[in-house]
């Protein structure tokens, strides 16, 4: 068993190779960012179940695992490959990382208008050093947050994309992480800086998947700024193995009248943690939240979200859903804050847990944190398994018991589903719901070996 500080002492060595493979990995203001979140991670360690947001989650698993970081593949899969488990591409805009390393080959930035710049991070470091600095983890805070922490103490890649003033993109821009790196226990820390500029509207499609059925470690941060009147379309697809250990957080920072949405997918990985928070930091802002994670055998998945109203005038929705079977887990703690001044608010949250095992749990925290006096938020959350009265009735219609149960998942699920405006990706979660379903009924509890306190 790895104590606390050798779990310290493999990032730090993860750190000094990290400084020796890229002496330039940035200008001198990122190198010291870099130096201080690794500080600071030393400082906090990972968490433990002490921690009231990480009380359902324990990552104890994770912290004894020695990963080294992900090395650079001398080949790389085909663009046919990644689609497969991943979504349909397109022809249009995408950004591809294999193992956390940019692949230009399997790579596009055709057909961009004018000004907007769509690369890795380690090139917009290298030409827009101003620019980055500017917003580089100046939104998601490493200061309380272990794995925030963590990766921006090894910021080195992962997609810029930076969109002017008054541009709109027909076609959506795909950002896709798939790791390939079989039997070797290693990490990547994706970071995504993804900014937009005020009456400016695009679609965002960020992946992450597995190739093979490996242990690995995916430690992502994307931070979002969306600027006056933008508006962002944002979808995440979550397909690792259901070996690998995927934590993820997604900081958003809207600014005066701007509306933007995430729809979050979540069907791989062994033990999964997917953060959204969004911070309404102007008046008439909009914001939507939406999400959908199936879980079988003994994966764990934990979705915490924090919706920040910082300014009046501003609404916010969100819908997240969860599929659990056989011995899996689900987590679900969603926060609506409302500053003082943020008048005028008007929140509304559900979250709906469908059970389709006895031994499957989830434990939910819907909450409201309230500090303003003319609002109008509500939040609920309901669990329950599928209507026996419903699947009798299909099955009096001469529908069997399991075709049954699978279309009333299905009805369950695509509640969300059917809100993706990105049609290739809509058709292929589609798909991919008929095939989770079966893979869920055929692990048969067993699935993903992650353990969890029960």
């Amino acid at each position: 068993m790895i104590d606390v500080q050798e779990e310290k002492n493999i990032h730090s060595a993860n750190f000094a190779q990290l400084e020796k493979e890229a002496a330039a990995l940035g200008p001198p203001e990122v190198q010291r960012t870099r130096k201080a979140a690794l500080k600071r991670f030393t400082e906090l360690g990972f968490p433990n179940q002490r921690n009231e947001d990480w009380r359902f989650t324990n990552v104890a698993p994770l912290a004894r695992i020695p990963f080294k970081l992900a090395a650079r593949e001398k080949s790389v899969p085909s663009l046919r490959d990644l689609e497969d488990v991943a979504c349909p591409l397109g022809s249009g805009v995408r950004l591809v990382f294999i193992n956390g390393h940019f692949a230009p080959e399997l790579s596009s930035a055709r057909k961009l208008p004018a000004g907007v710049v769509v690369d890795s991070l380690a090139v917009a470091l290298q030409k827009q050093p101003e620019f980055v600095q500017s917003h580089l983890a100046k939104y998601a805070k490493y200061q309380n947050q272990a794995f925030t922490a963590l990766n921006t103490a090894f910021v080195r890649d992962g997609a810029f994309v930076s969109i002017p003033r008054g541009k709109v993109l027909e076609e959506p821009i795909y950002l896709l992480f798939a790791t390939t790196t079989p039997g070797e226990g290693s990490v990547a820390h994706p970071r995504n800086l993804i900014v937009v500029g005020e009456n400016s509207q695009v679609r965002l499609v960020e992946a992450y998947v597995g190739l093979e059925q490996e242990l690995y470690f995916t430690n992502a941060v994307t931070e979002l700024v969306a600027g006056e009147n933008a508006t962002i379309d944002h979808y995440k697809l979550q397909r690792e193995s259901l070996e690998a250990f995927h934590v993820a957080t997604l900081q958003v920072q809207q600014n005066r009248c701007s509306n933007f949405s995430t729809h979050y997918i979540g069907l791989g990985g062994a033990l999964v943690r997917n953060e959204v928070r969004v911070v309404l930091d102007g008046e008439g802002c909009e914001a939507t939240i939406n999400g959908l994670y199936m879980a079988g055998g003994r994966q764990h998945m934990d979705n915490q979200t924090i919706l920040d109203h910082a300014r009046p005038h501003c609404a916010s929705h969100e819908l997240y859903k969860g599929i659990l079977d056989g011995r899996a887990r689900g987590v679900f703690n969603g926060k609506i804050f409302v500053h003082q001044d943020a008048q005028k608010t008007d929140a509304k949250q559900t979250n709906q847990t469908l059970l389709l095992s006895d031994d499957a749990i989830i434990n939910t925290k819907p909450q409201l944190e309230i500090y303003a006096d003319d609002v109008k938020c509500t939040h609920g959350a309901t669990v329950g398994q599928l209507d026996a009265e419903a699947i009798f009735y299909l099955r009096t219609r001469g529908i069997g018991a399991e075709e049954a149960r699978s279309l009333l998942t299905y009805a369950f699920a695509n509640d969300v589903i059917g809100r993706i405006q990105v049609e290739p990706l809509r058709a292929r979660l589609e798909e991919l719901l008929v095939q989770t379903q079966r893979l869920l009924q055929s692990q048969d509890g067993m699935g993903a070996l992650v353990p969890c306190n029960r």
